[in-house]
């Protein structure tokens, strides 16, 4: 039986980045990987697909709304959505090849097949592998289950993978459906809703709850609806999805207003389901060394990334918290990092969060509500894209920035970005949260000009009423 001094369950962002983390800190390292590629589900089916998309499709809506106030007129315009899913297909591809080679370069061995536990045998714990070839088993003191999560099925609303589908199906049409009902205002939704909707698209938004986007600052999140509603996303608040029926290549969908109780059919082509993502614990026969899942199907974990178990670690989508790819990536480092003996470390207060619509939304730290819920007494200050040099050139106008700092200390304790590249934009706040920094510090910080990033300078003189441009 093969033995490592770790191995990692999971090849997406947790695990293969801290599988080349211990690698690099000396460890001898197995990445146990279901899939035939490594990058899990971010590179594979999520993060990077949906962006090559929305790039493509943002593309197109550039050309289609906005290219001929910049002077740049054509006689035709058409799509090529296969052509589309091909580019997305070939960055993947790439992606995938570049992480296999980061793992030769690492001395990391990719087992691949489904990983699970099959015994301890004193300090080692024994993991079986079952792949297309068979099964089998190798050992490791060190145990890092990284296996993330899934898409959640509605029972009432089954997958078929071709009329009602999840994000996995969403990113592979070879064609526009001519009316799409997308069921979850959440990122995935609202992301993958905005990629069809450029290209054609009705697009239909069921939520479940009275407002969009409840985790993030609700002045944002408001600003945010206003533009996609203005770009032609239908949205159906505080509605019930209730069920549908395939006929023909039709389905009907049959929703339920919550405040009145009046249903509706809608018929659209397809049904996009993206009502979030559960830990995927499934059969890692956890039981064997004396775990299992909590209530909400995640396992817990130390402040040292530990289980109850002796050696046996966890990180990201399977642990508590948001289920992101960064913070999976930092907690895979800091898991490793302090199995070797070194101070591993994530600060879950400076984990950006952002949703790549157009324009994006971008935020990390504290909302506006929670402030207020806990009583903590702060100053705020906006600027809008609209007095921006820059945003004014690139004919991209919408949205402003928000930095909520502490009242007596000026300390940041939260920034929220709606506009253009605010997944750009929002690093800077991170790096002053990580850092304990002031309002105060942004604003006198020199700002090149012109850029957007002026815009969080001025949101930050905004916080004492001192904004120059405005």
């Amino acid at each position: 039986m093969e033995q490592y001094d770790l191995i990692v369950i999971g090849g997406g962002p947790a695990g293969y980045v801290a599988s080349i983390r211990a690698a690099q800190l000396g460890m001898k390292v197995a990445c146990v990987e279901k899939r035939n590629a490594l990058g899990g589900t971010c590179l594979n089916v999520g993060c990077i697909p949906s962006k090559a998309l929305l790039e493509s499709s943002e593309h197109f809506s550039l050309a289609q709304y906005k290219f001929k106030k910049h002077g740049i007129e054509f006689s035709e315009l058409k799509s090529n959505v296969p052509q589309m899913i091909a580019r997305k297909n070939e960055i993947v591809k790439q992606l995938n090849q570049g992480v296999a080679g980061l793992f030769k370069k690492n001395k990391i061995q990719w087992v691949q097949g489904y990983g699970r536990f099959s015994a301890i045998e004193g300090d080692y714990k024994v993991i079986e592998v079952e792949g297309a070839s068979g099964k089998t088993q190798i050992k490791a003191q060190k145990i890092l289950i990284a296996t993330g999560s899934e898409v959640i099925e509605l029972p009432n609303l089954k997958f078929d993978g071709k009329k009602i589908i999840s994000s996995t199906e969403a990113l592979d049409l070879q064609a526009t459906p001519g009316h799409m009902v997308v069921v979850g205002g959440g990122v995935i939704g609202l992301e993958l809703g905005s990629v069809w909707k450029r290209l054609g698209a009705k697009v239909t938004v069921i939520e479940f709850m009275d407002k969009l986007l409840g985790m993030m600052d609700q002045q944002i999140a408001a600003e945010a609806q206003k533009s996609l509603t203005k770009q032609g996303l239908e949205f159906k608040l505080n509605t019930q999805a209730l069920g549908a029926k395939i006929s023909g290549n039709k389905v009907q969908i049959e929703v339920m207003d919550r405040a009145t109780q009046a249903k509706e059919t809608i018929e659209c082509d397809v049904v996009l389901v993206s009502t979030g993502r559960r830990p995927f614990t499934d059969n890692l026969a956890l039981d064997k060394i004396g775990l299992a899942a909590n209530e909400k199907g995640r396992i817990d974990i130390n402040a040292h990334f530990e289980t109850k178990v002796k050696g046996v670690y966890a990180a990201g989508d399977v642990v508590a918290g948001p289920m992101l790819a960064h913070k999976a990536e930092e907690e895979g480092i800091a898991a490793v990092e302090t199995m070797a003996g070194q101070a591993g470390h994530v600060n879950y207060n400076a984990i950006p969060n952002v949703i790549y619509t157009w324009p994006e939304l971008a935020t990390v730290g504290m909302t506006e509500e929670e402030l207020k819920q806990k009583g903590i007494a702060y100053k705020a200050g906006t600027f809008p894209f609209m007095a921006n040099g820059r945003a004014m050139s690139m004919d991209e106008k919408e949205g402003l920035v928000k930095i909520l700092a502490d009242a007596k200390t000026d300390k940041v304790l939260g920034v929220h970005i709606f506009g253009p590249r605010a997944s750009d934009l929002i690093s800077e706040a991170v790096t002053v949260i990580e850092y304990g920094g002031s309002a105060e510090d942004i604003a006198r910080t020199c700002h090149a000009h012109p850029t957007l990033s002026e815009t969080v300078k001025e949101a930050a003189l905004a916080v004492d009423g001192r904004r120059i441009h405005l």
